[in-house]
């Protein structure tokens, strides 16, 4: 009875150490971030007629879409979470699944709209871009590397996903065990919310 009770104790330890790592984890990325919105708002004042026409090249469309894309991946992510919470294992597995094909499509279409910038000549340190004011330089400077870190931090939280799919059909998470997959939502949630700034900042904003 004694060792039952050791044992709970001690698995509740875990958990809240956990929780509370996830927490740290995802101040540090907060922070990172942060300091590169800041960096892009102090530019932009610096640049504003310059940063004003380079936006106006970004495809619109394919932003929003993406924007719709993460947010529904959000919300299969939270009810994926509710699912395992009450025991429906099945359901909480594909609706990972369909989380983590949701953000291959986000990453197929930001590489879309790449490519198509690539194929024009922008991009960092070309002679078409290195050609145009200062401003534009930079701003497509910041998107290239703000939007690809988010794009990594959307792979990485692709494969935090996939293992969780693959501990959820073995039954390592559970309804009494489901720190990790909460974890793992709160990661991807913050992806979601920093591309919620991305967005506005480089396509919205005149």
């Amino acid at each position: 009875m004694i060792e039952t009770a050791g044992s709970v104790l001690e698995e509740e330890r875990d958990d809240t150490g956990a929780r509370l790592g996830m927490w740290l984890f995802l101040l540090s990325e907060v922070l990172l971030f942060g300091g590169m919105f800041i960096l892009y708002s102090a530019y932009r004042f610096k640049n504003p007629a310059d940063f004003h026409r380079a936006s106006l090249e970004l495809e619109v469309l394919l932003g929003t879409v993406n924007t719709l894309i993460l947010l529904t991946s959000s919300l299969t992510m939270a009810i994926s979470i509710t699912a395992i919470q009450r025991g429906r294992r099945a359901l909480s597995r594909w609706l990972l699944l369909a989380t983590i094909i949701l953000g291959l499509l986000f990453l197929t279409n930001k590489g879309v709209e790449w490519g198509g910038k690539i194929h024009y000549g922008i991009y960092p340190g070309s002679p078409v871009l290195l050609s145009r004011p200062k401003g534009e330089i930079l701003f497509f400077g910041l998107y290239y590397v703000m939007t690809g870190l988010h794009g990594l931090h959307v792979l990485v939280g692709i494969g935090v996903l996939s293992v969780m799919f693959f501990l959820v059909s073995r039954g390592r998470v559970d309804q009494t065990r489901f720190v990790a997959l909460e974890n793992s939502g709160l990661y991807w949630h913050l992806v979601d919310i920093v591309w919620i700034f991305l967005f506005p900042l480089f396509y919205l904003i005149p």
